[in-house]
């Protein structure tokens, strides 16, 4: 297709407008521009394809023969391009929201929450989209994103969810009889760390502890260190809303929490998009966090 040879959109819909009301004014109504714009963007097809479309009929407007073969096919087209978006906008109304998020975040603090919005509102389907891949929410679809930083993401709209300050955890025999009273009270324990979170490991060396010189034992992912604490093997950090659950349980004890953390889980969506049921679990998001700090 050669778009050097097509005038402008804007253009073609004032023309379509006229020939279907046989009006200029009611054209402008109906584009809600001026009477003298519709004008102008006829006489503009005009020059461009340098022939008369449309001429004056009493008090109205009609069209030319070359005028009706272009606003007939022009009445299709935007028919057709009105069609393909309703279709569209009915299909993301009525699709699955795509929720990404971290695996450890899924499972340890969305998964034994999500029943509550299934029970309230069971006509809205959630997909969840587990990853530790980065994703763009606009290239892969995304409808909302919870990621877990300083809350600084080009091109998105991010509103902080909750606080998500480290904790060190471990089983409660693993350390069973020592007192810690700061992170620097576990130099010489086994520590097993996420080796894609670089956040666990400056934490822990801005609290003198050199972790070159300590036993350090690296997952390929946050729940692997997980599990392995909550087997008895170590000592591991978690974000504070991962591991309340655990600790609230007894599987796995508080040995020392971060204070003032920079990062922060947030909700990312893109600000351009209208989508009700969105807003509506992006609500229900804000509320869980509230009670769970009641």
């Amino acid at each position: 297709m050669n778009w050097h040879d097509i005038p402008s959109l804007m253009a073609l819909r004032a023309f379509e407008a006229a020939a279907r009301h046989g009006s200029f004014s009611a054209a402008a109504r109906d584009l809600n521009v001026t009477h003298a714009a519709i004008g102008q963007h006829v006489r503009a097809l005009e020059d461009h394809f340098g022939q008369s479309l449309m001429q004056r009929d009493g008090r109205g407007m009609s069209t030319t023969a070359q005028g009706r073969q272009l606003a007939d096919s022009l009445s299709e087209a935007f028919g057709l391009i009105a069609t393909a978006s309703t279709d569209l906008l009915n299909q993301t109304k009525t699709r699955a929201i795509r929720v990404s998020l971290t695996p450890s975040f899924a499972a340890n603090w969305l998964m034994p929450r999500i029943g509550s919005f299934w029970d309230t509102h069971p006509d809205i389907e959630v997909e969840l989209i587990p990853s530790m891949q980065l994703i763009d929410i606009r290239r892969d679809n995304i409808d909302v994103a919870i990621r877990y930083g300083d809350g600084n993401w080009a091109g998105v709209h991010s509103v902080p969810l909750m606080p998500a300050g480290h904790t060190a955890v471990a089983a409660p025999n693993y350390l069973k009889g020592c007192k810690t009273n700061c992170l620097a009270d576990l130099k010489g324990s086994r520590w097993l760390l996420d080796d894609n979170r670089s956040e666990e490991r400056l934490w822990v060396c801005e609290n003198g502890i050199d972790l070159d010189e300590e036993n350090v034992t690296y997952f390929a992912t946050g729940q692997l260190s997980r599990e392995a604490a909550l087997a008895g093997l170590g000592v591991t950090i978690l974000p504070a809303p991962v591991a309340a659950g655990h600790i609230a349980s007894g599987a796995l004890v508080k040995l020392c929490e971060e204070v003032d953390s920079p990062v922060a889980y947030h909700v990312l969506i893109r600000p351009e998009v209208v989508n009700p049921a969105r807003d509506t679990f992006v609500k229900w998001l804000n509320v869980q966090t509230i009670e769970n700090q009641i």
